[in-house]
């Protein structure tokens, strides 16, 4: 037996007795299945010690650990002490419904080289300095990746690239056993352990990154990197060749994040050289097939709006968990910037989720087809392995040693992550039939996703002309939408006969007994359009509950307990005009709460307070929240 096959038998022990996947042709059904559909919360964005940032800041978790965190076990994170044990202990009190890990595709050969005593590549001097103490293990291979055109070590890799190649193969095996032995197969469907990878490409120092999340357990036997695919329309199309074409049983979606670093180049309307209207929209069809989602939050800020541009009006909720600052240079619309991955550079109004769903329908008057009919999903982009931690009272960091204590969280970071301006991340929802791949996968694809800051938030949304008015006090009111109107990520043709209604609810988190719920505030509606010369509109709108509902006393975090437990309407649109393309999306605001950091400096004496403590720009409060997937209204034909 050669090399490679020595080391995969030691790494690969029981994976290979030829059983079947139990996802595989035709999967066991769940004993619960909802034909109205449960909401079902995770996390899809999460990274463990097998990613290349996270192993190199100290991180000890594997893939393997964060299933089992996200499925209720305990886990202890670094520092560690000299026996190499995590010192920090950290469990959830609510386990998650699903997850997928997305370890970083690109180098993961490299970091398994790195830390595997006896691999070549072990002792050259890439892995000596990414195994260092210092913060450059993370930033030298990062970097690479904001080129066009990366290139591996060769003193890892060979001149060839095959040592890292094999060494992606037997890490990613693992990666998807871990999966494999985290996921229920049988019918109580408790958990469910989505195999999926990061696409990290950070051209020009911009956030063009990208999960990628498959259907089942049949998957290509590697993933398709940066170092494969120097575009996302390459991206696309080797996911079709590897996978979509492949077999019938390997299916994939693509969920671009932190649009809010990219300087606009994530959304600006790429069509890869194509100059006829017809190439275009084979393009635009490719991109709406491959990633009918977006996420919109987690530990790296928001990126639904953001107040500022130019002819577009100022909402103040559009102030929330933003990571660069209000005096940020602005992008002119018809130029893209670089460098926002570390906060440099400007900041484009297609960075945003809102403006992404407007350019879209611009999009499609110009070519006859929508890439940007996006829903929405938060998450939470650990480094600790740690998912669905989103507690503002109880957040132990996301990377590693960097932000292991409070005195670190509440700084500056570090060359390549961030401080006091993080947050604790979000949580990806679904309405789905049941707890299971395929389920999941479908709701993701027809986009009947939600969005939240942390809370778990359950909010419905439908839109049709013949809702009853009040749908809210009917005992089968969801049955009763779902046969008169489209859910959230839906699109309703053209009412015949007046305005759309819109039917949205949502109840109140009841946390946990260390970390009880809030209550609910109000209920926007977010309308965008098309006005009569083409030019995008938005408009927010109070639909039910009321801003003056709730308090905090950020000295004490005191709240006042004012809030409703339940908020439900049906709101038509007294401005429609069906000549006019529209979409809307519903987000609910929790009562106001104190921020993660403003708890954490007050553990401190006024006179030891971190530097990140006097920081005027940081919020000391927060509105938690729940973003549905937006409805498109179509035109009359």
């Amino acid at each position: 037996m050669n090399r490679w096959g020595m080391i995969a038998g030691l790494l690969l022990v029981g994976c290979t007795d030829g059983s079947k996947p139990a996802d595989s042709a035709s999967p066991t059904p769940c004993a619960v299945q909802l034909p109205e559909r449960q909401a079902l919360y995770g996390d899809l964005h999460v990274h463990t010690s097998y990613s290349f940032d996270a192993g190199a800041y100290g991180s000890t978790l594997t893939t393997a650990d964060a299933y089992r965190f996200a499925k209720g076990e305990r886990v202890w994170l670094p520092p560690l002490d000299e026996q190499g044990s995590g010192t920090r202990p950290f469990q959830l009190e609510r386990p998650l419904d699903f997850v997928g890990v997305t370890e970083h595709g690109e180098f993961l050969g490299e970091v398994l080289a790195c830390t595997t005593k006896g691999m070549k590549g072990y002792e050259s001097e890439t892995c000596a300095a990414y195994r260092g103490d210092s913060d450059n293990g993370a930033f030298d291979f990062g970097v690479l990746m904001a080129a066009r055109d990366p290139k591996r070590f060769d003193d890892i890799c060979g001149e060839d690239g095959t040592e890292c190649t094999e060494g992606a193969r037997l890490r990613w095996a693992l990666i998807r056993r871990a999966a494999e032995e985290a996921q229920d197969a049988t019918t109580d469907c408790s958990f469910t352990a989505l195999v999926g990878y990061e696409y990290t490409n950070t051209t020009d120092v911009s956030n063009l990154h990208r999960n990628v999340i498959f259907r089942s357990s049949t998957v290509p036997a590697l993933p398709v990197t940066h170092f494969d695919a120097s575009t996302p329309i390459e991206l696309w199309r080797g996911l079709d060749e590897a996978c979509t074409d492949a077999g019938p049983d390997c299916d994939v979606l693509v969920l671009p994040h932190n649009g809010n670093l990219s300087n606009g180049q994530l959304f600006t309307p790429d069509y890869g050289g194509a100059t006829s209207i017809e190439q275009q929209v084979e393009v635009a069809a490719l991109r709406a097939r491959m990633e009918p989602v977006v996420e919109i939050f987690q530990h790296k800020g928001d990126s639904e709006c953001r107040n500022g541009f130019e002819g577009i009006p100022n909402d103040p909720q559009c102030a929330f968990e933003k990571l660069r600052e209000p005096q940020t240079e602005l992008c002119e619309d018809d130029q893209t910037g670089s460098g926002g991955m570390r906060l440099w550079g400007c900041s484009h109004k297609l960075d945003f989720a809102r403006n992404v769903l407007l350019e879209g329908l611009s999009e499609e008057k110009r070519i006859g087809l929508n890439p940007y009919r996006l829903g929405f999903i938060g998450s939470t982009d650990t480094h600790n392995g740690i998912p669905g931690a989103v507690s503002s009272v109880h957040f132990p960091g996301h990377v590693g040693i960097v932000d292991a204590t409070a005195s670190e969280r509440l700084g500056f970071g570090n060359v390549t992550h961030d401080g006091i301006i993080n947050n604790p991340g979000g949580l990806a929802a679904v309405w789905a039939e049941e707890n299971s791949r395929h389920s999941i996968f479908d709701a993701i694809r027809r986009r009947e996703t939600f969005a939240t800051s942390g809370p778990r938030i359950p909010v419905r949304m439908f839109a049709g002309e013949s809702l009853e008015g009040d749908l809210c006090d009917q005992e089968d009111r969801i049955s009763m939408a779902d046969a008169a109107g489209v859910p959230m990520g839906g699109s309703l043709p053209s009412p015949a006969a007046g305005a759309p209604r819109i039917f949205v609810e949502a109840t109140a988190d009841p946390g946990t007994a260390s970390d009880p719920g809030t209550p609910l505030q109000q209920i926007q509606i977010i309308k965008g359009w098309l006005n009569d010369r083409g030019q995008p509109q938005q408009q927010v709108i109070t639909v039910a509950g009321s801003a003056a509902l709730g308090s905090v006393d950020p000295a004490t975090c005191q709240t006042d307990g004012a809030g409703r437990q339940r908020l439900c309407t049906v709101w038509e649109d007294p401005d429609w005009d069906p000549a006019q393309p529209t979409f809307y999306y519903a987000r609910v605001l929790e009562a106001p709460t104190c921020r993660w950091s403003t708890r954490q400096c007050a553990a401190f004496p006024t006179d030891q307070q971190p530097a990140g403590c006097d920081e005027t720009h940081i919020q000391q409060t927060v509105q938690q929240r729940a973003w549905s997937s937006p409805i498109w209204v179509e035109t009359e034909p």
